[in-house]
Order: C-alpha cells, then sequence, then structure tokens
C-alpha cells in the first residue's frame, strides 16, 4: 500500500513539474529573441547613424525641440534650391544641345549648296576655257588686246589721272577703279589684274579681285567674271569684299541664264554674312533675287 502511494505521489509530481519547464524554456526563448532584437539595433545604430526606422522603431525617440525643427526646414529647403538648379542646368543643356546641332545642320546645308555652287562653277569655267581655245583659233574672231582702238578712245584713257601718292599698292588699284568708273573696261581689267598680280597678299587685295569681277560683269562678259568672283570668296572668305563678291557672282550668274545657282550665290551670301545681308547689301540682295525669281 506504501509502495503504491509512492509511485502516485511521483507520478502526479512529474506531471506538475512538465508544465513548469515548458514555461520555462519558454521564457528562456524569449529572452534570447530580445537579446538578440536588442544586438540588431545596436547594429543598426552603427550602420544608420542617423536614426533609420526601415527595419526596427527606435528604441528611444528624441523630441523634436523647435531648433531642430528650424534645422530640419534649413535642410529641406537648400536641398529643394539644390534640385532646382540642377533641374535648371539640365534645361540649359538641353537647350544647348539642342542650338548646337540646329547649327551642325544648318553647316552641313550650307557646305551642301556650297560643293554644287563649285561643281556648276568648275562645269562653266571648262565651258568658257574651251570657248576661249576656240575663239583663239578662230581667225575671224580676234582677242579684245587685238581689237584696234580709236585716238579718240587713247586720248580719254590718256586724260584719266594717276594717282601718285607714294603707296604702290593704291597708286595702282585707284587707278584701275578710275578706269572701271569712266567705263574704260578692258582698260581696267588690265591694270587691276596688274595690281593683283603685283600684291596678291595686300589686305586690300580683296578690293583688287571684287572690282576685276566687276569690271569684266560690267564688259558684258559674266563667264570670265564667275571664275574671278568666286576665287576671290573661297581664297579670302574674310576679305573685306568677299560678300560683295558673292552678290556680284548671283547677278552673273543670273545673267547667264543659270537661276538656280544664282540663287545660291545669293543664299551663300545670307548664310555667310548675315549682318551685312541684312545690312549694307539688304536691297541690292532682295533685287537680286527677285530678278532671279529666288524663292
Amino acid at each position: 500500500m506504501l509502495h503504491k502511494y509512492k509511485i502516485i505521489t511521483l507520478m502526479t509530481a512529474i506531471a506538475f513539474l512538465q508544465p513548469q519547464n515548458l514555461l520555462a524554456q519558454d521564457d528562456n526563448v524569449e529572452r534570447r529573441v530580445e537579446k538578440l532584437e536588442k544586438e540588431v539595433r545596436a547594429v543598426q545604430r552603427v550602420v544608420f547613424p542617423r536614426g533609420s526606422d526601415r527595419f526596427f522603431e527606435p528604441e528611444i525617440v528624441p523630441k523634436e525641440t523647435p531648433a531642430t525643427a528650424q534645422q530640419n526646414s534649413t535642410d529641406n529647403t537648400a536641398i529643394r534650391d539644390l534640385l532646382g538648379r540642377v533641374n535648371a542646368l539640365e534645361e540649359q543643356l538641353a537647350t544647348l544641345t539642342g542650338q548646337v546641332e540646329q547649327q551642325q545642320f544648318k553647316m552641313r546645308s550650307v557646305e551642301m549648296r556650297l560643293a554644287d555652287l563649285e561643281k556648276g562653277l568648275k562645269d562653266q569655267q571648262e565651258a568658257a576655257s574651251n570657248a576661249v581655245q576656240t575663239e583663239q583659233i578662230t581667225p575671224s574672231q580676234p582677242s579684245p588686246s587685238a581689237t584696234p582702238v580709236s585716238s579718240a578712245r587713247r586720248d580719254a584713257v590718256a586724260a584719266i589721272e594717276i594717282p601718285s601718292t607714294g603707296d604702290e599698292f593704291e597708286d595702282s588699284y585707284n587707278y584701275g577703279f578710275r578706269l572701271w568708273d569712266a567705263k574704260f573696261y578692258p582698260e581696267a581689267q588690265v591694270q587691276l589684274q596688274e595690281t593683283i598680280d603685283k600684291f596678291p597678299n595686300h589686305p586690300r587685295a580683296s578690293y583688287a579681285r571684287n572690282l576685276l569681277g566687276r569690271a569684266w560683269l560690267d564688259d558684258n562678259k559674266p563667264t570670265n567674271a564667275t571664275k574671278i568672283l568666286y576665287d576671290n570668296y573661297v581664297s579670302d572668305p574674310r576679305g573685306a569684299r568677299a560678300p560683295d563678291s558673292l552678290y556680284y557672282l548671283g547677278n552673273a550668274l543670273k545673267n547667264m541664264n543659270e537661276l538656280s545657282k544664282a540663287c545660291e550665290a545669293y543664299q551663300q551670301l545670307q548664310d555667310a554674312y548675315p549682318e551685312i545681308a541684312e545690312g549694307r547689301l539688304e536691297s541690292r540682295l532682295s533685287q537680286g533675287r527677285s530678278a532671279a525669281k529666288c524663292r
């Protein structure tokens, strides 16, 4: 009997101790989890010193003081200002990029028109050269230099005063100008050509070449004029009379009934020298375009 009582008591004790053991294990697990959470928070504070709450809410939330609020507001304003400046710079860069692309396209268009103009002039020069050779071998068509000059013309040319200022280039050029202005075009051609040959690199050589082209144009020889005027523009595009040579080149081509090429020369003048095309040569350029029926 006593033995049976001991067994029952032992079983009761075991039954009573089992829940306590389980509760003890649960408490142990809870403590371990809390410990791990604290350690993770400590690591979080090191890695995210500004208190990011992406993974865990901070254990202690600092109370925002007026000074802190003002500082945060100031930081936000500075950030907004910086973003605004960045956006403005991006817009300016986009605008500049667009302008550069437009300018590059415009330059390519100008180069293409110039190439077409060069090709047309080359063809015309070859045709003119063939015509000159034909004239040279045809006895019935004497060259201009062989044309008899009347005594009255010789006297009139001799009456043109030859400048003598001591500046050799200016004297030679101005004499050619006076001959041209008096409509002695063949004599002006000879005088201006001598000036160019003697002073090819003079700062005012652009004036002499342009006037020589005009002398041929006014002498009703536009084919010869096109070569001289075109060469003056190409060889010295920064020369003082390069824009004028483009204008008279257009006139020469118009006189040859090359209307499309004349319009190209006028357009090249507009593109290469917009200030002069819209200023000093505006009215003459408008008349030339109208006469050539340019669009």
